[in-house]
């Protein structure tokens, strides 16, 4: 069976990728690996680089009606509970980069997406379709799946995440680096979290930075659930490492008692490993092309995973509408413009993950500098916040009622 584009994962960058090209007039088949499509995890970050392009895609009045809106991110001191420094994300955020900052269940916007492309009718949606081979073709590409189907197209988008097979026989890197720290991720009722004493900044998301470990807390869902991500550097706290739920705890024993409490009601039957690579090229090679974390994974500490997906979406559309008779072109293109972006994010990344696990005189000059910092001083992510698709800073065009 032949598609004029093929992409290989049905997650939240895969979804939105083949959406933008059925936006622009192209059909396009989505092989999915697990027997239905679905995402694993709980909350999600939505800069307003990602709104702009969710909102392009038609689909944000829908991702964002369950969704949270802090008034402020808040850096605060894990281990005594101090306030480090805030950023406002209100008016005058708005103002300024045309779309709040909002905080979703995974969930949602992965269902959102699948719905839109569903309604297109340009989107064929195959589950169950694990891939075992991708081989280049003159002219396209061909891939075998493990039930025996083979799927040929023109252009094949790979989806893969960060252990891409698909990113191995275009660049071959190896295995991705592990960081050494792990995320535990989960929801707790908010009601549970009440009667504990509650959120310190129930309009706002927090994050609380200690040595070698961190806590995030924000409302999702309208505020009914409290998402929780608990981050611990295993190469540091080596207590317990066979019992998850006394390693993970024992690593925040000396933490605050708001940090204590989060820490007691995690989920600890699951964690991530946070892996990431150095950014590289070479990710478009004639008729294959990848997007997401096959592309340029990331560690987690800007939120921008999942954002910097959904930007590729629409960059790559723009790229096969530019060189609409010569797929290798686009792609090219596609990379050219995504390619300094994202390694700028993959590094940035890395940097404030060191920023935020700071220890001893590090953490007092963090809290130093950090102090006379004002809400409304944006200038430190305007690069990552004012960027649209095209390239450009992009003040929009509407607003969202929160």
């Amino acid at each position: 069976m032949t598609s004029p584009f093929l992409v290989i994962g049905g997650g939240i960058g895969g979804l939105a990728a083949a959406l933008a090209l059925a936006r622009a007039g192209h059909r396009t088949r989505v092989l999915e690996r697990a027997p239905e499509f679905g995402e694993v995890g709980a909350g999600l970050q939505v800069g307003p680089n990602a709104s702009r392009v969710l909102d392009r895609l038609g689909v944000l009045d829908a991702v964002t009606t369950h969704a949270f809106f802090p008034t402020r991110l808040t850096l605060r001191d894990a281990l005594t509970g101090e306030r480090l420094t805030s950023l406002a994300t209100g008016d005058a955020f708005r103002e300024l980069f045309g779309y709040r900052y909002f905080v979703a269940h995974r969930a949602d916007l992965h269902r959102t997406v699948l719905t839109a492309c569903e309604e297109t009718g340009l989107v064929e949606l195959l589950p169950d379709k694990e891939v075992l081979e991708v081989r280049p073709r003159r002219g396209g590409a061909v891939v075998r799946c493990a039930d025996g189907s083979e799927y040929s197209t023109y252009a094949l988008v790979a989806a893969d995440g960060v252990h891409s097979p698909t990113r191995r026989l275009l660049i071959g890197d190896g295995a991705p680096t592990d960081s050494g720290y792990v995320a535990y991720r989960g929801t707790v009722p908010m009601e549970v979290l009440a009667r504990h004493g509650g959120l310190p900044e129930p309009d706002g998301m927090v994050i609380w930075a200690g040595p070698g470990l961190h806590l995030v807390q924000y409302p999702v869902r309208r505020g009914e659930l409290c998402n929780q991500v608990a981050t611990i550097d295993t190469r540091r706290y080596t207590e317990h490492a066979g019992d998850l739920t006394a390693q993970l705890r024992a690593a925040f024993d000396q933490a605050c008692p708001d940090v204590r409490t989060g820490i007691q009601l995690m989920d600890t039957t699951r964690r991530w490993s946070l892996l990431d690579r150095p950014p590289a090229t070479g990710w478009s090679q004639g008729a294959i092309t990848l997007v997401g974390d096959a592309a340029h994974p990331m560690l987690q500490y800007l939120a921008q995973g999942a954002c910097q997906a959904i930007e590729d979406s629409v960059a790559l559309a723009d790229s096969v509408d530019e060189h609409p008779d010569d797929i290798a072109a686009a792609f090219r293109a596609y990379e050219a413009r995504r390619a300094p972006r994202t390694a700028r994010v993959q590094s940035t990344a890395r940097d404030w993950g060191e920023v935020l696990h700071v220890d001893g005189i590090g953490g007092r000059l963090r809290a130093a500098l950090l102090a006379d910092r004002a809400e409304d001083d944006y200038q430190a992510v305007e690069w990552l916040y004012g960027f649209d698709a095209a390239g450009t800073f992009g003040h929009t065009t509407r607003e969202l009622s929160a």
